[in-house]
C-alpha cells in the first residue's frame, strides 16, 4: 500500500528517524517501508512506536535522503504539492540549521534588506535554534487545558544571545521575539534558573505556555494570526491578554486578514501583569 512519512526528528546517529507514518496498514516492527521511485529508492526499517511515532532505520544519512527524494511538508490547508518555489518561501532567510518540521512563519515576514534596515536603526539581532515539532499543530481537544500534553521540541540559545539580550537590558532596550517559537525557546532557557535568569545551552523543552503564565525574558512578540483552539492562541492570550488578542482577531476577520503561514502579523506588548 501507499505510505507517508512525515519525519518529526532526526536521531543522534543520523540514520534513524522518529516520523508520522500514513499508511493503508499500521507498519509492525521488522517491515521494510520503501520511498521514491526508480534508482532513487530508498528503504527503511520500522524498529518500534515511540507513543505515536514510528522509528524508522534508514541505514544511510537521513538528511540527505530527505534532500533527494523528500518533500517540504506544508501545511494542510496549502493545497498544491511543493514545488522548488516552496523549498525556498517557506523558509526564512536567517534559517542555519537542518531539524525544524516547519518554518516559524513569523520569520516569513523578514529579507536581508529589512534585517539590515533595522540594524541600520539600531535593532541588535541575536539568534536561537528551535526544530519545531509536528506536534505544535496539534489542536488542543480536552476542555480542561491541564491535561493536554505538549510536545517535546530540541532548543539551543548561544552564549552570545545571552549576552546581546544582557546588553540590551543594561541599555533600558526591550526584547522582542519573531515567532512563537523563539519566544517559547527564550522562556523555557529562562525557566528554572535563579530568578528566571536566561541560560545559554541546548535542551528539550515542552513548555505550555498560557493565560497566568509570568513572562521572563519577552517584552514583544510579532507573530502570525493563529488557528482557534490551538496551543499558540493561547500562548499569544497569555502575552498580550485574552481580551486584547479577542480584539484583535475581531478585526482581522471583518478586515478580511490572511490567516497562517503566508498570512499576516500583529505586534504584540506583553500585557503587565496587575496587583490588587
Amino acid at each position: 500500500g501507499k505510505v507517508e512519512a512525515l519525519i518529526e526528528r532526526v536521531l543522534a546517529d543520523g540514520q534513524r528517524a522518529l516520523a508520522h507514518v500514513r499508511a493503508s496498514k499500521s507498519p509492525k516492527p521488522g517491515s521494510i517501508l520503501w520511498f521514491g521511485e526508480d534508482d532513487a529508492r530508498v528503504q527503511a526499517t520500522m524498529i518500534a512506536r515511540v507513543d505515536d511515532l514510528f522509528e524508522l532505520d534508514f541505514g544511510a544519512d537521513v538528511h540527505g535522503i530527505l534532500e533527494r527524494i523528500g518533500e517540504v511538508p506544508l501545511p494542510p490547508y496549502i493545497e498544491h504539492s511543493a514545488d522548488a518555489d516552496d523549498t525556498a518561501r517557506y523558509q526564512t532567510v536567517y534559517a542555519r540549521h537542518p531539524g525544524s518540521v516547519a518554518a516559524p512563519t513569523a520569520g516569513l515576514h523578514f529579507d536581508d534588506a529589512l534585517l539590515a534596515d533595522l540594524q541600520s536603526q539600531g535593532v541588535a539581532l541575536a539568534y536561537v535554534t528551535l526544530h519545531v515539532g509536528a506536534g505544535t499543530f496539534q489542536p488542543v481537544r480536552d476542555d480542561d487545558i491541564s491535561k493536554h500534553v505538549m510536545h517535546r521540541e530540541w532548543y539551543d540559545v548561544p552564549v552570545e544571545t545571552v549576552d546581546a539580550i544582557g546588553q540590551a537590558r543594561a541599555r533600558g532596550g526591550r526584547v522582542m521575539a519573531v515567532g512563537t517559537t523563539s519566544l517559547r525557546t527564550l522562556e523555557a532557557a529562562s525557566s528554572g534558573g535563579e530568578c528566571g535568569q536566561l541560560r545559554a545551552g541546548s535542551a528539550e523543552t515542552k513548555i505550555f505556555i498560557t493565560p497566568g503564565y509570568e513572562f521572563k525574558t519577552v517584552d514583544r512578540l510579532i507573530t502570525n494570526f493563529h488557528l482557534p483552539k490551538s496551543t499558540l492562541m493561547m500562548l499569544v492570550s497569555a502575552f498580550a491578554g485574552t481580551e486584547n488578542i479577542q480584539r484583535a482577531y475581531a478585526h482581522a476577520v471583518a478586515e478580511k486578514y490572511r490567516f497562517f503561514s503566508y498570512g499576516d502579523a500583529m505586534l504584540l506588548e506583553r500585557k503587565l501583569a496587575t496587583t490588587g
